[in-house]
């Protein structure tokens, strides 16, 4: 019997997969299998020593495209009226499931996996293939994008946006790794990791065309062709500021308007004080 992904592998592979008699049965358990959380996008090999590698699973994302090729558009009744692909509906939360899902506008599409604990504050939305993991609170008007991957105990404050990402498939998504405290209005975007333990100050912005500035190992990390921007462990890192290159900055308007361009950075790492300073009340939880 093919396995689950060689099924989705060959599937996706066809002109109409629709015309599969197979096609409906596979992509039903794919995404039962993706939302209880069994399969995800990327995965961490643990490597002794050192923080992990994560590795981006492309057939899961194959797995996903072939659900809304699949999918046809169906009218939704979830008090108000919603119209969207009838493979990818909104997920119906029980007490079994031990989500706290608090009223006020919230919706998580089937085929993301929501773990006990997790609690989801209104209004908030969670895409098809992300990973929300134990303890984690997404905060009011948050958004976790497709396939983003998101650790225990995370705290994704209000407005924070964390990217999506389906095409291309061996794309790698947003990570951002256990006990991390997201600040309000953040942006986290194409594919940037962020490491354990990091704190983004409000309005942090990480994409792979912004340079990060470690101003206590006096370093700048970049992404690469091969590797997305990594936040190190531990980081705490704010909005900043940096003069345009030298060349512009001697003549012309960059000069006469003195300008600069926004940059992250880190100005510490974390320590005692920072977490007195984000320690979240258990009660709240």
């Amino acid at each position: 019997m093919p396995s689950l992904q060689s099924s989705i592998e060959r599937l996706s592979a066809l002109a109409q997969p629709e015309r599969d008699p197979e096609a409906q049965r596979t992509f039903l358990e794919f995404r039962d299998q993706l939302t209880q959380g069994r399969i995800r996008a990327a995965g961490k090999i643990v490597v002794p020593g050192n923080p992990g590698r994560w590795v981006v699973n492309a057939w899961v994302k194959q797995g996903i495209l072939l659900g809304f090729r699949l999918g046809a558009l169906t009218e939704i009744n979830a008090g108000l009226s919603f119209v969207d692909k009838d493979t990818f509906p909104a997920r119906q939360f029980t007490i079994a499931d031990r989500v706290r899902i608090v009223p006020g506008g919230s919706s998580v599409r089937m085929g993301a996996y929501v773990a006990p604990s997790v609690i989801c504050m209104p209004p908030m939305f969670i895409n098809v293939g992300a990973y929300v993991d134990e303890g984690t609170m997404i905060d009011s008007h948050a958004l976790v994008g497709s396939c983003a991957q998101i650790g225990k105990r995370v705290h994704l404050s209000a407005a924070a946006q964390v990217g999506g990402v389906l095409e291309p498939v061996n794309a790698a998504p947003v990570i951002i790794e256990d006990d991390v405290l997201v600040g309000g209005n953040c942006g986290i975007f194409e594919g940037t990791l962020v490491r354990a333990r990091a704190v983004l100050g409000a309005g942090t912005i990480l994409t792979r065309s912004t340079p990060l500035y470690d101003l206590v190992r006096g370093e700048v990390y970049r992404a690469t062709a091969d590797a997305p921007l990594e936040v190190p462990e531990n980081a705490v890192v704010v909005p900043g500021s940096r003069a345009v290159s030298s060349r512009a900055v001697k003549k012309g308007a960059a000069a006469e308007w003195n300008l600069s361009l926004y940059t992250p950075v880190i100005v510490k790492y974390r320590d005692e004080k920072t977490d007195r300073s984000i320690e979240l009340e258990d009660w709240l939880r």
